[in-house]
């Protein structure tokens, strides 16, 4: 035996014969022609590897009267060698993978040249494949490197029983063999490539197709979610948009089961902390593994590695020049997302970001329409009943100082908090305020506390969401947001609950809210102009009315004088009035009797201008031709003794009386079993009388 004959692991290929028993080599045998017919044969029929090699493996075998055959191939992601073997009477075992460096097919693979190890018990090398080899009963083993002009696809395995090498024929057929097993890969795996091209483009058409039959984010997702699963392999993606001028994130859809660690639905992520910054700064897909991670060192990027995330890939989600945000996917496999497939995947993103950019669109355009139709309903409602504001009458004194003090906090935008007895034109002044500041070409909503019940308040004020309640069955657009660039007048602020009290706070503190049953943050440009015709002061004492809020409405608060204070201006709202309700009934009054006008001035007008309104409109109702007929008996001034004395006897017995009720509900006021409901009628009416009154807590409470 010559010295390359007796090398443990030399190259086959030298001119000696095949050293099988009996001394001849079949591949010489026309049996070696026949063969490579069926291999072609095969090759152009079988229509996947594993079914190629469960038909080639026997042949091979028979041809080179081997026990073991190996067809080993390169795993690009993994960067190993896929062994799928087939033994003698035992048929094809479940693939195995080798590290390339690591075994026999790896070396042929790396350095395109066949080996030969004619007893593996001299080979020291290649650990893993020697263990499995003797596993197995190999004792001689044959490796050829798999390749096309193309590209290098694997390695081809032979091996024996016993110590033996091929010869120089079967080599070359072996060489050929090995060359037309490449070339059947090769065409699988363009077929693969194709396939999966063609299944991509099906999906990229599927989910154009369907995000155009949606226009609500809500329902985009899952359609998004169903055909992305059919092309891409991950564990866990969520859909992140940019919120709070794109410095932070909001993961609005969560696909997969994410475990205890990745609890991201909903969640607000500072976009400078979040693995998809980069994708989202660069405007182009990133990368990361499990490594990758561990050096970002992010609260995200530890979560991820936490849930056991060992491959991520960022889809930034590209409408024209706008970012929206990104699309995450992960997964608990190396390598899972291959660079080819970025195309594909940026493509996807395109259309998600172009489908939520139209949903956007329309979104904004729904809530437009409704706003524009509840700001018609309201102005509609509002029109009967509306006094402009540049119908104040008066001249006195107390109303020119109130005008002033107008005149000066209309210019800002603090919040002015309005207060006087019930009738003396709040709201009046509140839309003097607005008409006279830089909002007066917004809208002007007011909002009575005291008018909408309890359990509606909330909703009025902020709005809420499409079944966010029993009944609650379309969007509602609430006052601060019909407000927004404009003001919001809230009337009876005192009978807000106490449960809203603190949203109310965070919207003068912050701007913003969120919508009854919703998650999206709304900011507002708001003014706000509050009345109350109770003392808001002993409410918070009472502890009725946050002390913070209060702190917060009283940066400009602006005193209405009641009309008794300003009886210089009484002949001149009777006039006023007495035109416009003429002019209403079709009438034309042109005299007023003096005797009317004393009568008038006298009277204490406990419910003010409203009541002296009132008390015009039923005079021009009972007034015949051109002269005005009041009905003074109304207007009885109490000047005896004998009535004041009934008076105090009358103020007396409802002062009792109500102190008495306050002591059966222990100072509750408000609520079904409260004060006012006993005693029928409203909690501002009774803290009014209460006031009137002198009724303190000590009266009730002791």
């Amino acid at each position: 035996m010559t010295e390359d004959e007796s090398s443990p692991n030399r190259r086959i290929g030298g001119s000696e014969q095949s050293r099988y028993p009996g001394g001849t080599s079949r591949a010489s045998e026309p049996f070696g022609y026949t063969m490579t017919l069926e291999v072609a044969r095969l090759i152009a029929r079988v229509q996947s590897l594993p079914e190629l090699f469960q038909e080639l493996a026997p042949r091979v075998q028979t041809v080179t009267d081997c026990e073991f055959v190996s067809f080993s191939l390169h795993d690009a992601r993994r960067n190993c060698m896929l062994t799928h073997y087939w033994m003698k009477d035992q048929g094809i075992g479940e693939p195995k993978a080798f590290a390339v460096d690591d075994c026999f097919s790896g070396w042929a693979w790396q350095h395109q040249e066949a080996m030969a190890i004619p007893d593996i018990d001299q080979e020291k090398r290649f650990a893993a494949s020697l263990q499995y080899l003797r596993q197995h009963g190999v004792r001689s083993f044959n490796v050829l490197p798999m390749s096309t002009p193309q590209r290098r696809h694997g390695a081809l395995g032979l091996g024996r029983t016993g110590p033996a090498v091929l010869g120089a024929q079967d080599v070359e057929f072996l060489r050929g063999l090995a060359e037309m097993i490449a070339l059947a890969v090769e065409n699988q795996e363009t077929r693969r490539a194709w396939e999966a091209q063609q299944e991509k483009l099906q999906s990229v058409v599927a989910i154009s197709r369907e995000l155009r039959t949606s226009l609500e984010q809500e329902k985009l997702m899952p359609i998004i979610f169903a055909n992305l699963r059919r092309i891409i392999n991950y564990d866990h993606a969520f859909l992140e948009l940019l919120e709070q001028d794109k410095r932070f994130l909001r993961v609005h859809a969560v696909d997969g089961m994410p475990g205890p660690e990745l609890r991201f639905g909903g969640r607000l992520l500072e976009l400078a902390k979040a693995a998809s910054a980069q994708a989202i700064e660069k405007r182009t897909i990133t990368f990361f593994s499990g490594e990758d991670l561990d050096k970002l060192g992010t609260p995200v990027a530890r979560e991820l590695r936490g849930a056991g995330i060992q491959s991520v890939c960022n889809v930034p989600l590209l409408s024209g020049s706008q970012v929206l945000g990104a699309l995450d996917f992960s997964s608990r496999r190396r390598n899972a997302f291959r660079p080819e497939d970025a195309e594909y995947m940026q493509q996807v993103g395109d259309l998600i970001a172009a489908a939520l950019d139209n949903a956007r669109a329309y979104r904004e355009i729904a809530q437009l329409k409704d706003r524009l139709a509840q700001e018609k309903r309201y102005l509609e409602s509002e029109i009967t009943s509306e006094i402009l504001s540049d119908e104040i009458v008066g001249n006195s004194a107390a109303l020119k100082t109130v005008l002033g003090r107008a005149s000066i906090v209309a210019g800002t935008d603090s919040t002015v908090l309005i207060t006087g007895e019930t009738g003396t034109g709040k709201e009046v002044v509140a839309r003097v305020i607005h008409n006279m500041s830089r909002r007066k070409e917004n809208s002007f909503i007011k909002l009575n506390c005291a008018a909408i019940p309890t359990g509606l308040l909330e909703s009025e004020l902020f709005g809420h969401e499409k079944g966010a309640f029993t009944g609650a069955v379309s969007q509602k657009i609430g006052r601060l947001e019909l407000a927004d660039k404009g003001t919001l007048f809230l009337d009876e602020i005192g009978e807000i609950p106490l449960e809203t009290q603190p949203k109310l706070l965070r919207v003068l503190q912050d701007y913003e809210f969120e919508r009854l049953g919703g998650t999206r943050t709304i900011h507002v440009d708001t003014r706000l102009i509050a009345a109350t015709n109770c003392d808001l002061a002993r409410a918070v004492e009472e502890k009725q009315f946050r002390s913070d809020l209060f702190y917060r409405l009283h940066v400009f608060p602006l005193r209405l004088p009641a009309l008794r204070e300003r009886r210089e201006d009484i002949p001149l709202l009777v006039r006023y009035f007495v035109n416009r309700s003429a002019a209403r009934m079709g009438k034309r009054i042109e005299i007023i009797p003096d005797e009317a006008i004393e009568a008038m001035l006298k009277w204490k007008w406990p419910g003010n201008i409203r009541e002296l309104e009132n008390f015009i409109e039923r005079s021009v109702i009972l007034s015949e031709g051109h002269r005005l007929h009041a009905p003074l008996a109304e207007l009885q001034v109490e000047t005896s003794r004998f009535e004041e004395s009934v008076d105090d006897t009358l103020r007396s017995r409802e002062r009792d009386h109500i102190i008495g009720i306050l002591r059966q509900t222990r100072g509750l006021l408000s609520g079904p079993g409260g004060a006012a409901a006993r005693l029928g009628m409203k909690r501002t009416t009774l803290q009014y009388r209460m006031q009137k009154l002198g009724i303190s807590r000590k009266d009730y409470l002791e």
